[in-house]
């Protein structure tokens, strides 16, 4: 047996097992001490095992940390990671905060990671990260999983008395002079239930998702119902103006 086929099958057979000793390689195999201790340090090298003493494990898978959103897989994402950041110096320590879906939302999430407030969310991904990155205090509202849209939907409207929150924050498809406009009607309608239980609305969109009309799309809000918006600083100039004199508070980053 040549060594690259002993290699794949000492491979093989810790991955079955689990782990396996020096003495066993060398019972198995019918090879010496130092050839074993050989094939140890290489596939300890090579990452395929790990060395531990007097032998070596298996390698536990690493699974990857998925997000919705990256670098490479989100337009105008240095924009929205902007605006999170500034979202995130809204929220005080013990506050509550309501975080929906969106890209822009997730990165606001992300950002308040390992801070000390509790996030109330519907965001299934967004859950998930904060779970896996323990982050101390996770709500998440109760209703059916809707796999397409990646929330859980809440059929029962009365469910949402339970939560309160300081900050509500979210985005949408396209904000207007006029309001705000989601495209997935099931996501806002369960959105709308919890609008009333918080203090203060926050629109996070990026510059592109300003403009003068709304081609498509559900009415979340009007504008007059939002507190605070913070967009990008290329935002359409005139659509600002006029949400500025409705009383919103304009944040450009």
């Amino acid at each position: 047996m040549n060594e690259l086929t002993r290699h794949n099958e000492i491979v093989a057979l810790v991955n079955e097992k689990g782990e396996l000793k020096v003495t066993e390689l060398i019972s198995h195999f019918s090879i010496s001490p130092a050839t074993a201790r050989r094939d140890i340090t290489k596939l300890d090298q090579d990452g395929r095992v790990k060395k531990v003493r007097n032998g070596i494990m298996r390698l536990e898978e690493q699974k990857p940390i998925w997000a919705p959103i990256g670098n490479n897989n989100t337009d105008h994402y240095h924009e929205k990671a902007r605006i999170a950041i500034r979202a995130a110096k809204l929220c005080g320590s013990d506050e509550n905060i309501v975080i929906n879906c969106g890209s822009t939302a997730f990165l606001l999430g992300r950002e308040l990671c390992g801070k000390n407030v509790s996030i109330i969310t519907n965001y299934f991904p967004l859950a998930c990260y904060l779970i896996e990155h323990d982050h101390e205090n996770v709500i998440i509202m109760g209703g059916l999983y809707n796999k397409t849209q990646n929330i859980i939907l809440n059929p029962i409207a009365s469910i949402t008395d339970s939560y309160a929150a300081k900050w509500m924050f979210t985005s949408g498809k396209t904000l207007t002079s006029t309001g705000l406009y989601k495209s997935e009607i099931l996501g806002a309608v369960a959105e709308q239930q919890i609008l009333e239980k918080a203090e203060k609305l926050v629109v996070v969109v990026d510059s592109s998702k300003i403009d003068t009309k709304a081609n498509s799309g559900m009415l979340f809000c009007p504008v007059n119902k939002i507190d605070i918006l913070i967009t990008g600083a290329q935002a359409n100039k005139e659509v600002i103006e006029c949400i500025k004199k409705q009383g919103v508070e304009v944040i450009l980053v």
